[in-house]
């Protein structure tokens, strides 16, 4: 069978991958087995313009959400199914100072189309500690990842387009300017797997920097119609349940959830809300993020039928829209990559 991509991986990253290809007439296939859970499965599917305990303006944040909001949109279309939920978040003030900055900030064109409202007084609804008021942000909310990952892997499937299998990179022959995979002919191959793409013997040189997250998922009374973010993040998801995050560790890249983890994210989450709880469990990842925080993007440099798209750790919602938008305009119409993102910023780091 010959395809025009093979993509390793249907995560957040495989499926927009595989997606921004097919939008542009390519014949693809996505290989995945699905039993191995990944990052993108178990994460809260947060986006969130302000980041930071200093609330500083996400990363290209103007391109990045109005981009993402219509990609999901039409994802939603294509596969007959609902996962994006446009949710405010409110964030407290920690001061009065902080308070009076985003009554300025309110007025800068810069962050306005992300504020839907600077609070100089608490909400008073007896759900979160925010005695100095807070700040309300648009073009906000979750993308219920598994949602959206079981939804595309059935549009996959009706195209012929997904294989439920684990990846054999020993397999994968390089021949004649082609990649012959098993039974499969490819003209590219996209590394889209992950945490799993550090131990490849084409992209172990990248300098990734994975981090283990562990978030807890509670059951409560209260009736959330926001999302609070302070510390921790509560997001509260149709099926009732909430899901408080998240922790960073970069020692312990395991999936075995810690009482240590819990009672930090307990302590946190008893930081910022006020209403009561029970935690009934608790979800492990670990992110494929990167040493500056930047995607991976573009070919292998000595094998240009080999790529990657991957590092898109925390912010993976965000990011995988734009960014494989901008990767398939490089594979199908040599568009160039920003160097921020390309990984020909660490040339110097391989060795043939």
């Amino acid at each position: 069978m010959e395809v025009d991509y093979l993509i390793i991986g249907q995560g957040i990253a495989g499926t927009c991958m595989s997606y921004q290809l097919m939008r542009r007439g390519k014949k693809v296939m996505v290989i995945d087995q699905i039993e191995q859970k990944s990052s993108s499965e178990v994460a809260a599917g947060l986006f969130n313009p302000i980041t930071g305990r200093k609330m500083k303006k996400s990363w290209k944040a103007d391109t990045l959400f109005p981009n993402m909001i219509s990609f999901y949109r039409e994802l939603e279309e294509v596969t007959k199914s609902s996962f994006l939920h446009e949710v405010p978040i409110y964030r407290p003030f920690f001061s009065i100072e902080e308070q009076n900055e985003w009554m300025a900030k309110s007025a800068d064109l810069d962050y306005q189309q992300f504020i839907h409202k600077v609070w100089n007084k608490s909400l008073g609804n007896g759900l979160v500690k925010d005695p100095f008021g807070g700040l309300e942000l648009k073009m906000s909310g979750y993308l219920d990842i598994p949602s959206l990952l079981e939804a595309y892997r059935e549009y996959l499937r009706a195209l012929g387009a997904f294989r439920d299998e684990q990846f054999m990179e020993n397999e994968l022959k390089l021949e004649n300017g082609k990649v012959k995979y098993k039974n499969l002919e490819a003209h590219k191959v996209v590394f889209c797997n992950g945490p799993s793409a550090r131990f490849s013997k084409y992209f172990s040189w990248l300098p990734f920097r994975p981090v283990k997250g562990e978030l807890l998922h509670i059951e409560t009374d209260a009736l959330l119609d926001k999302i609070y973010n302070r510390g921790v993040f509560v997001v509260p998801t149709k099926t009732g349940i909430c899901k408080v995050g998240a922790t960073y560790n970069w020692k312990e890249l395991n999936h075995v959830a810690t009482s240590n983890a819990r009672t930090e994210l307990e302590e946190k989450l008893n930081n910022l809300v006020i209403f009561s709880y029970e935690v009934i469990d608790q979800k492990v990842g670990v992110r494929p993020a990167t040493k500056d925080r930047k995607p991976f993007l573009g070919s292998h440099p000595n094998f240009s039928e080999l790529a990657v798209f991957n590092g898109l750790g925390t912010k993976g919602v965000s990011l995988s829209p734009y960014f494989s938008e901008q990767l398939a305009d490089f594979f199908v119409m040599n568009k160039e990559l920003d160097m921020e993102v390309n990984i020909n910023r660490y040339i110097s780091l391989y060795s043939p």
